[in-house]
């Protein structure tokens, strides 16, 4: 299978991946990007730089819908990571509202497909994030194109974040950090996107081949920054007196609070994919 794809997300680190994976596979990419400078530059931890992968750049604003007009005519299928990570943005008006708007002219072109990187257990979270992300899974699995919903349960790339505690001396689990998750790499995650693209609509829950506790991921941290481990473990009693004050603090501290407590609540874990492990992976960024 061949065909011009439109990538959406495409600078974030597994869209950088997915550009490159299906530009290796020979296909046609529609890259949309708020900035082509910065696509060409070298992506966070390890993501490829977009210079040479792309064959049609459209840039574009996702808060902006004419900036997204016609950006599918022409295309056999669309590609999303889209969504606010770092960026001081609302995830309603990217998650939800961006992907909404490219999926309307995903449908008035008549793509076969909207492969959509959503998130494990979107579905019982309350933060902004986990809501818009949820609202539009749901939105698309409605839609008249081939709704392909890709659950990752987390990425290598927020892995990092322990390693960055633990280079400074701390780390923390919520209670005994028994909750286990299995990150994936952005470019096994990209592979199983691209190998999944001619499916019918459909939902895949995916996952790295680490399978570790939040307890493991700290000690692995801790291991790679050659630091002396300690680890607080935070009381379940004290997560409301947070929330509420993260809540009366600002819009976007409540959603990132909310979205990092929740995650170390439950287990998240995918079907194990990809062959690159956790541990070289922080190895290479330390």
């Amino acid at each position: 299978m061949s065909g011009r794809i439109v990538v959406a997300g495409a600078t974030g680190y597994v869209g950088r991946h997915v550009v490159e994976a299906l530009d290796l596979r020979g296909y046609r990419v529609r890259a949309l990007v708020r900035s082509r400078d910065r696509a060409e530059a070298m992506g966070a931890f390890g993501a490829p730089s977009l210079r040479g992968h792309v064959a049609e750049w459209r840039i574009v604003d996702y808060t902006d819908s004419s900036t997204l007009m016609d950006t599918c005519e022409g295309a056999d299928r669309v590609v999303s990571a889209l969504g606010v990570t770092r960026q001081n943005a609302s995830p309603w008006d990217i998650d939800f509202l961006g992907n909404l708007r490219l999926l309307e002219d995903a449908e008035r072109h008549g793509a076969a497909s909207f492969l959509y990187v959503n998130v494990l257990h979107a579905e019982s979270g309350t933060s902004v994030t986990m809501r818009s992300k949820h609202a539009f899974s749901e939105t698309l699995r409605r839609s008249r194109v081939a709704a392909q919903i890709v659950n990752p349960s987390g990425y290598f790339s927020d892995v990092t974040d322990f390693l960055l505690m633990a280079r400074r001396g701390f780390g923390f689990t919520l209670g005994d950090g028994a909750a286990k998750i299995n990150p994936i790499h952005g470019a096994d995650l990209a592979e199983f996107i691209v190998e999944h693209l001619g499916e019918p609509s459909m939902s895949w829950d995916v996952g790295g081949p680490d399978i570790l506790s939040y307890r493991e991921l700290e000690e692995l941290a801790f291991r790679v920054a050659a630091r002396r481990q300690r680890i607080l473990r935070i009381r379940p009693a004290i997560l409301r007196p947070l929330q509420w004050a993260a809540d009366r603090s600002s819009p976007r501290l409540s959603n990132l609070t909310r979205f990092f407590l929740e995650s170390l609540k439950v287990d998240a874990v995918g079907t194990p994919t990809g062959e690159r492990r956790i541990e070289p992976f922080l190895r290479a960024v330390h």
